[in-house]
Formats: C-alpha cells, sequence, structure tokens
C-alpha cells in the first residue's frame, strides 16, 4: 500500500493549511506550522496530520465542500488508506533522506473544520462513524524534509514499538483526569477557592488553602509538554507546590524534582480475577447517611492532614453525586472498614479511592474491591477497567493479582514557585 506525497500543507494556526512545495519535519511538528489549539493539537504524539486524498473525495462525494489542507492536514497523500493501518505503522517518505513517521491516533474532529461540511457536520471524518475517512496523527522517529511528490514507503509496526502503549495511555490519562476534576469541582463549589484550568488535554488545580497533590496537580503534560508554562504559571499565581503528572524528565520545568512513580493498570473487564470470598464481607454503594463515616474511613486510611479531611466532609455530598461517579462502603461484621469509588467515563472504568483501615489491612478486602468495581463498571457499558497506584506498591500488587496489568510508570516532578522547599 505504498503511496506519495500529493501536498505539503501548513499555516501559522487555523484552517485551511496552504500548499508548499516542501518543509523540514521535526519532532513537534513541520517548520512554518502552528496551531491555535495548541491543547488538542500538536506536541509529540501528534506532530503531523495526514488525510488521504482518497477520504477527501469520498466526502466530497457526499456533497461535503472539503479540499486538501482545508481541514488542517500537513500531509495530503495519495495511494494508502491510512485510517485503515494499524497504530505504530510507519510511514518513511522519500528516497532516503526524508523524515519517518509512526501512526499514533487518529485525530478527532471538532467545530474548527466545520467549514469543510454541509451543515457544519465535521463528524463525517470521525474513525467511531467513518473509519476509512479518518484523519491520522503520527510521530516523528526521524526528521527530515518532505516535499510535494516523495515517494512514502509503508512498514508494519516495529517489534519495539511503543505506539499502542502510548495509544492506550492517551484514553486512560483522559479517564484519569476526569475523575479528579470532578473532586477539584466538588470542592471549588462548596466555597474552596481551586483555580482549575480544563482545555484540551490539560487539566490543572491550584488550591492555596489545601496544600498537597490532591489539589495541586496538573495532566497532559505527556501528550503537551507545550502546556508547561502555563501549568507553572497556575501554581505560581497560587504560591502553591505543584505536582506534574507524567511529566518526565526535571528538565521539562526549571527547578522540578523528581517525586514518585507511579503505575498505570488496566485490563478488560473480563480478564479480572474473581476475589477470594472474605468471611463476613458486604460491599455495597453509599447512601446519604454513609457519606460520613465513608470520608472517615478514606481521611484515617490515608492519614489526611486535617485541612485535607475537614475538606473531604465539606465536598464530599457533591462529589457524590457526580455523573459518572460511585462509591462504596467494605462492611465486615456490619462495622465499615474499607471505601473505593468508581468513576465511568469513555467506557473504561477508573478504579480509585480504595482504602481499608489498619486493622482489617490484609484479609483480602481491597481485591475484593476490585472485583465489585470492575462488576458495577462492565454494568455501567465499560469495557476496561483502569488503576494507579505507587509503583511497587501493596497497591500495585493487588491490581496485577487481580488481572490488571502494568503498562506505564509515570515520572511525576514537583515542582515549587521560587524553588522553596
Amino acid at each position: 500500500m505504498d503511496g506519495r506525497v500529493l501536498q505539503v500543507n501548513v499555516s501559522p494556526g487555523g484552517v485551511p493549511k496552504h500548499p508548499v512545495d516542501r518543509a523540514w519535519v521535526r519532532e513537534q511538528g513541520l517548520d512554518g506550522d502552528a496551531h491555535r489549539h495548541r491543547y488538542v493539537h500538536g506536541g509529540p504524539h501528534r506532530a503531523v496530520s495526514l488525510l488521504g486524498i482518497e477520504a477527501i473525495e469520498r466526502v466530497q462525494a457526499d456533497g461535503h465542500p472539503i479540499e486538501p489542507g482545508s481541514v488542517g492536514e500537513n500531509l495530503t497523500t495519495t495511494g494508502v488508506e491510512l485510517s485503515t493501518l494499524p497504530i505504530g505503522t510507519r510511514l518513511t517518505i522519500g528516497s532516503g533522506a526524508g523524515p519517518v513517521l509512526e501512526l499514533s491516533g487518529a485525530a478527532g474532529p471538532c467545530d474548527v473544520i466545520k467549514g469543510s461540511f454541509l451543515h457544519g457536520k465535521s463528524g463525517r471524518i470521525s474513525i467511531l462513524t467513518h473509519p476509512s475517512d479518518s484523519r491520522m496523527y503520527a510521530r516523528v522517529l526521524v526528521e527530515g524534509e518532505v516535499c510535494t511528490d516523495d515517494p512514502i514507503t509503508v512498514s508494519p509496526p516495529a517489534d519495539d514499538s511503543a505506539a499502542t502503549v502510548l495509544h492506550l495511555l492517551d484514553l486512560l490519562d483522559d479517564v484519569d483526569r476526569q475523575a479528579w476534576l470532578g473532586m477539584w469541582r466538588a470542592a471549588a463549589a462548596s466555597g474552596y477557592d481551586v483555580r482549575i484550568i480544563d482545555h484540551g488535554d490539560l487539566s490543572a488545580a491550584a488550591a492555596p488553602d489545601l496544600p498537597g497533590p490532591e489539589f495541586n496537580r496538573a495532566f497532559g503534560l505527556r501528550i503537551i509538554p507545550i502546556a508547561m508554562d502555563e501549568a507553572l504559571a497556575l501554581f505560581r499565581d497560587a504560591g502553591t507546590t505543584g505536582w506534574l503528572v507524567d511529566a518526565g524528565s526535571p528538565a521539562m520545568a526549571a527547578g522540578a524534582v523528581p517525586d514518585a512513580r507511579v503505575s498505570v493498570h488496566v485490563a478488560n473487564i473480563e480478564d479480572i480475577a474473581a476475589a477470594p470470598a472474605v468471611e463476613g464481607l458486604v460491599i455495597r454503594p453509599v447512601e446519604p447517611a454513609d457519606e460520613a463515616a465513608w470520608v472517615d474511613v478514606f481521611t484515617s486510611a490515608y492519614e489526611a492532614e486535617p485541612a485535607i479531611a475537614e475538606a473531604w466532609r465539606r465536598f464530599e455530598s457533591r462529589l457524590a453525586r457526580t455523573h459518572g461517579y460511585h462509591q462504596f462502603v467494605a462492611e465486615l461484621d456490619g462495622r465499615i472498614v474499607g471505601v473505593a469509588a468508581t468513576q465511568t467515563h469513555r467506557r473504561v472504568g477508573w478504579l480509585g479511592g480504595g482504602a481499608v483501615l489498619p486493622e482489617a489491612r490484609g484479609s483480602g478486602i481491597q481485591r475484593a474491591l476490585i472485583s465489585h468495581r470492575a462488576t458495577v463498571a462492565a454494568a455501567a457499558g465499560c469495557t476496561r477497567v483502569m488503576a494507579t497506584a505507587n509503583a511497587g506498591s501493596v497497591s500495585a500488587a493487588n491490581l496485577e493479582a487481580m488481572g490488571l496489568r502494568e503498562i506505564w510508570r509515570r515520572q511525576n516532578l514537583t515542582w515549587t514557585p521560587g524553588g522553596r522547599t
């Protein structure tokens, strides 16, 4: 399925992108190209956008006014059905000195490109509804110059490619941050000064009155490191230490220091193991009368600071009613000794908030909570479950024992304004 480059397209931001004879392709994208929505497009995982003329012509046949470059693709190709290829497929462009790209995922449609579609229906190129007609993103494995009419050699994913894992991480990161956003918004609605950024892949919060990683962290920096300055500005303005999730090397932020390494675990729901029975254990949904007890067990098990524990008491009732959010208590012989939560989003069940009081640990309650939440997620239409844990911890071992395999380790960073400790 080898092809060629039909058109090279760039713009200072926005659409359409305009044809040029040639452009240098770097890790972050094409020289001379930019994006108005940098929190959605661009970055090392979405450096180059591609769309085949075959897809464009099929969309045109449906009456849409789409043209090469009008939906923002950098490379319009011919001879390659791009969105039918597996993630990780390699595209070698040119005859030896050109770039090598690796397909990293589909580019979702958005309102920015609605002018290329009848009635603004940009969903016509969604991979979910039209799998053959989607734009595709690619990472740059080898930099180089791309020219109009360059040949494209298609190769299957390399054995050592991390493309499939990184593509899955994009989904899991989004699910994870949605759960945290729910907590931050509940705290803000309860009167706390929680300053929230949520646009594109960047989600962050800073709370001057709630120090610690729960209310002062930033997600999305693995995907869009270009957003680092905005995340640091949020913490600087609030005067709080920030936790930068999966930000990689401390070189990404001057003055940042490595924090915990956190393992990311995932499993298909049908692969979750059955938890051994625990005599006298009952797991059930939280009722309004249980909310105070849920918070007490959660904050006690995690040894939360008094200010954080009080915050949980104030916003718990709002959080418990967040769409897609479910809380549970584990009763042992009629006494609540464990708690947990699940957030369902994009057909993934997020397993969080799992905590068991010290005197009840080691009896299998955590594994029972994992199994129960997977069952609830399946009933809500989820096909996967995911969770995070400190790498090498007992929690991580429980996840592995229940069938959630570790696929990634986040290197988190901490950053304090002015280098304060």
